[in-house]
């Protein structure tokens, strides 16, 4: 081979191997609701970046748990804005580094078609055996559901009807399998692009419950990741704000 050549074929290699040097992977811990926002968040995000995102979902509470039992997560999407703050000022997020990255909506849903009507009086009804919810406890989601209830009186009436999941995609299947005939789930997981993608839904007034201010959070253990803070980066731009858009959230 020429020495030319031997050149050019030696920077290839090295611009490639720098290339992956570059590439790093980060751990994401993502509230339920987010799922599927996320999955095209990342798939975004690695396409344009390099780095790829490793992501677990499931309840904000539960998360906040194992962080503090030392899991691995570097970056934290939550479904409320008060655990990131709480870790935050615990030590175990980046200080200065949480912002909201969604503010989410609330939705009744069944999966029957024509089921639930447009201002949700099928909750006054008692033609359902079962109501699920997301576990109040862990889950933001659960609690907003619970203030709905609230709100609209009815507490009592449907206590003995709840199921609660321990997250809100638990919540959905409950509903989505036919084991309830009605549930509240995240208004992302059953709408994109405008409508309803499955079923009958009622999207809740916001009033009727606080505001669900979803926070991000840079983890301590990924202040030297530089892959998490170009996660937490792009989630501020604007082509990650019309992804989440799309799925019934602002910004």
């Amino acid at each position: 081979m020429a020495p030319h050549s031997r050149r050019i074929s030696g920077l290839l290699v090295a611009l490639i191997l720098s290339g992956q040097a570059l590439a790093d992977d980060v751990q994401v811990a993502v509230a339920a609701n987010f799922s599927a926002p996320m999955q095209a968040i990342a798939r975004a995000f690695e396409q344009s970046s390099g780095h790829r995102v490793i992501a677990a979902y499931g309840a904000t509470g539960q998360f906040y748990a194992q962080i503090n039992n030392g899991a691995p997560f570097e970056v934290l999407l939550a479904a409320d804005d008060s655990t990131p703050a709480k870790l935050e000022s615990e030590g175990a997020g980046v200080p200065g580094s949480r912002f909201t990255y969604a503010v989410g909506a609330l939705a009744l849903w069944s999966a029957q078609p024509g089921y639930v009507d447009a201002a949700g009086a099928v909750l006054k009804n008692d033609t359902f055996r079962h109501l699920a919810i997301a576990n109040p406890q862990t889950a933001p989601y659960g609690l907003a559901a619970t203030q709905v209830l609230d709100k609209l009186g009815l507490t009592q009436a449907v206590k003995p009807k709840l199921v609660e999941g321990q997250n809100i995609a638990q919540a959905y299947q409950f509903v989505a399998s036919g084991n309830a005939e009605l549930g509240f789930v995240a208004l992302s997981q059953v709408y994109k692009d405008g409508q309803i993608t499955q079923g009958s839904a009622w999207r809740v007034p916001a009033q009727l419950h606080e505001p669900i201010r979803q926070d991000a959070l840079l983890l301590a253990k990924g202040q030297d990741n530089p892959a998490a803070r170009a996660l937490l980066e792009y989630l501020r731009g604007e082509q990650a704000a019309t992804l989440i858009r799309t799925y019934g959230y602002q910004r």
